[in-house]
């Protein structure tokens, strides 16, 4: 993985390509947690080795499960990497020492609401980033359910006494971040009774909710719609299972966005209109902006075509791909406006800020808001792309690199958070299997040229 800043080149030509994506952080992360708290044995296929599933599996073993690595056997006769997990309330213990999560939102806010089950206290720290990332509103719905929990202001470290999760009712609002409602809904099913989540105003990243209760269910337990928010219904237990984690949606709107700005026509095999991520309908952003966008149960197709055009979005429920239009933007004709995203605020950095900054070092023209920002296509200057420790900047501007000159990363090593491998999939469009009428379904090899 490049560590020094990168200067990606634009493509020669338009490629056909396939490109696969590795598998979803949101649900494997999700699948972790909660073959964990259920009884038995569990084999989670395709999970995403990055720097988040990392800590989480770090600290899961820390707190007494058992997780152990396997190759799974795919259709076609190579492996995917797996995982076995050994896992069951009972076998959770308080961890010796603090357990470090790094910059991993879903593990410091899954791990906060699951150590309420765990007996004695759990104390949760991060690095300098994380500790200026809010979680009070978990917080604060972990306190109404009588769960003792230290945090000195309002973000990591924190430490939660663990060992009885009371029922009751919950009110937390749903403005911030959909992550703290996923945390206690998987929480709340080993409760001690039924937990009523209520919300305050509008639940951002709903999509990811709802991916939560499906995931919920899949292990045996129930969380049901109530009129103000959700019911989790107590269970025994959840069962452990086989689970086979999607390909990432999030990471999808990287080749995605890269058809769009090439003029290339790029698969994404395994995603899928019947996935269970939100961040799917990045497609219909792109199909708006005028790509072709194909689908069946091999997976998803983006063509790019001509006079690709600005559009007004609203992208509040895929919020994570905010920054994969906004890179694009630039080549559109006509202004892009992206609203109703305040929640891309508190993610590894302010992304809003943070995207308004890179846009106009390489010489947009960006208006913006608290929760809105537009961009008006201008000439790309060259510069070097600030990344803020943030993966989904440099992946997203790199898609920029590809379609115009000018465009280097000042940090793309920090891609390793969610998507390890890539700017070895980046480096497989230049070669020649990736170009022409036809794509090979296998992974082209990679070319030896530089970025």
């Amino acid at each position: 993985m490049p560590v020094e800043p990168l200067a990606v080149a634009p493509l020669p030509a338009p490629v056909t390509a396939t490109w696969a994506v590795p598998g979803s952080k949101s649900i494997t992360n999700r699948a972790l947690v909660l073959a964990a708290l259920a009884e038995g044995t569990s084999l989670i296929e395709n999970v995403l080795e990055s720097d988040d599933t990392r800590h989480m599996r770090t600290a899961l073993t820390a707190l007494g499960i058992d997780i152990v690595d396997y190759q799974a056997a795919q259709p076609d006769g190579g492996q995917a990497p797996a995982l076995r997990v050994v896992g069951g309330r009972s076998r959770l213990k308080a961890p010796a020492q603090p357990l470090f999560i790094g910059n991993s939102g879903t593990t410091v806010r899954f791990l906060a609401a699951a150590a309420a089950l765990v007996p004695g206290p759990v104390t949760l720290v991060g690095d300098a980033a994380m500790a200026k990332r809010p979680i009070q509103d978990l917080v604060d719905g972990l306190r109404q359910l009588g769960v003792r929990v230290d945090c000195a202001n309002g973000c990591p470290p924190l430490t939660i006494h663990g060992g009885t999760l009371a029922g009751g009712q919950v009110r937390m609002r749903g403005d911030r971040s959909s992550q703290y409602f996923s945390a206690l809904l998987m929480a709340a099913g080993l409760a001690d009774g039924d937990v009523t989540v209520a919300i305050e105003g509008e639940l951002v990243s709903r999509p990811y909710v709802d991916m939560t209760r499906r995931m919920i269910a899949d292990f045996g337990g129930l969380v049901e719609e109530s009129p103000d928010g959700f019911r989790v219904r107590r269970c025994a237990s959840y069962r452990g299972r086989s689970y086979a984690v999607e390909p990432d949606a999030s990471s999808a709107s990287y080749p995605f966005a890269a058809a769009a700005a090439t003029g290339s026509t790029i698969t994404v095999p395994g995603m899928t209109a019947r996935s269970l991520q939100g961040d799917y309908g990045f497609v219909e952003v792109l199909r708006r902006i005028g790509c072709d966008v194909r689908s069946d149960a091999a997976g998803t197709t983006v063509s790019a075509a001509p006079g690709l055009r600005g559009i007004d979005v609203d992208m509040h429920d895929i919020s994570d791909t905010v920054m994969s239009l906004a890179a694009i933007a630039p080549l559109l004709a006509g202004p892009t406006t992206i609203r109703n995203v305040a929640n891309i605020r508190i993610k590894e950095c302010d992304r809003l800020t943070a995207t308004v900054s890179e846009l106009r070092r390489l010489g947009q023209r960006v208006e913006h808001g608290d929760d809105w920002l537009t961009i008006h296509p201008a000439p790309i200057v060259p510069a070097t792309v600030e990344c803020y420790h943030d993966h989904r900047i440099a992946m997203s501007f790199a898609v920029l690199g590809l379609a115009r000159p000018g465009v280097t990363i000042a940090d793309p090593a920090c891609t390793a958070k969610t998507y390890p491998g890539f700017w070895d999939d980046l480096a497989r469009l230049r070669s020649p299997l990736a170009r022409g009428p036809r794509a090979d379904p296998r992974p082209p090899t990679p070319d030896p040229r530089p970025l």
